[in-house]
């Protein structure tokens, strides 16, 4: 059962994803070389240092925004730091920082592209927590060194002193700031007090609920996550069995929630089955798939 999963999903990949996770899918299950998931990704990087050209599928904006500057890092995350990338991103994230400490949401060039209809700008722009908790979170995990790092967790401090976040993808960047900050006493005691808000709110959607929600491995994908300690093991377990049910006809996973056009939902597939396999892998749900060596 396992193996089928994981060709049919293979199959997926090969045939609609984007270079970019096809050669993750070869650097994660095949031992493909890292300089080859990095000239991928370098692609969608701009002079100015940031990234855009649509690597986060719903922004179509060629110019370097915010968001698919956070996605870079996801990837850098996984391959491990590339110093020159990294001190050219600090640099682009320090000319768009505003004076509130960190930055947009999205930027008004975005505007004059085709993009999700959830993808606003303000003019002039404003500072949020969202993606600036991510980025600031990513960069510190490294240890990077950079003017803008120290002055954007300072932001984020004094958001998250300011009352707990309430909206799903801004949770999502204020625990990505708490799992790296250096500052570990204080970031463990406003993790749990997030955490809690979060089972108080309804934030980790049941695993039969329908529509765009994280559910319980959406937070707590590993079972080495920060979160999982927070997470119910039959509620793992049954998202887990979920996850191999929802596998589609094509081999690929379904997005839940519209997209912006055919070729942004291929591209979110590919990104979403690759992410899927490498949960249902983590998790020993995948049998005996190879796994790189370290």
């Amino acid at each position: 059962m396992s193996d089928d999963v994981l060709a049919r999903a293979e199959a997926f990949i090969w045939s609609n994803a984007r270079l970019l996770e096809r050669q993750l899918f070869a650097f994660h299950f095949h031992d493909g070389p890292r300089e080859a998931v990095l000239g991928a990704l370098l692609a969608y990087q701009n002079p100015d240092g940031g990234f855009g050209n649509a690597l986060e599928p719903d922004i179509r904006c060629p110019d370097s925004q915010p968001v698919p500057t956070q996605h870079a890092l996801e990837v850098l995350d996984v391959l491990g730091p590339e110093p020159a990338v990294l001190a050219g991103v600090c640099d682009y994230l320090q000319r768009i920082t505003t004076k509130e400490g960190g930055v947009p949401y999205l930027l008004p060039s975005a505007l004059a592209y085709p993009r999700a209809p959830w993808w606003h700008a303000t003019d002039p722009p404003t500072a949020e927590l969202n993606p600036t908790g991510a980025l600031v979170g990513l960069l510190q995990k490294h240890g990077v060194q950079h003017p803008w790092v120290e002055r954007a967790a300072s932001y984020c401090w004094a958001r998250l002193d300011a009352g707990l976040p309430t909206e799903m993808h801004e949770v999502g960047t204020a625990l990505q700031f708490l799992y790296h900050a250096p500052e570990r006493e204080q970031a463990e005691a406003a993790l749990a007090h997030l955490a809690a808000h979060m089972q108080e709110a309804g934030l980790i959607a049941p695993v039969d609920a329908p529509g765009y929600v994280r559910k319980p491995l959406d937070w707590a994908p590993t079972p080495d996550h920060p979160l999982r300690r927070y997470m119910r093991a039959a509620d793992v377990e049954a998202h887990l069995d979920a996850l191999l049910v929802a596998q589609q006809a094509d081999g690929g996973w379904a997005i839940t929630f519209p997209p912006t056009s055919p070729a942004a939902e291929q591209e979110w597939r590919g990104h979403l089955t690759l992410d899927t396999l490498l949960v249902l892998r983590a998790n020993g749900r995948l049998g005996d798939a190879h796994t790189p060596q370290e």
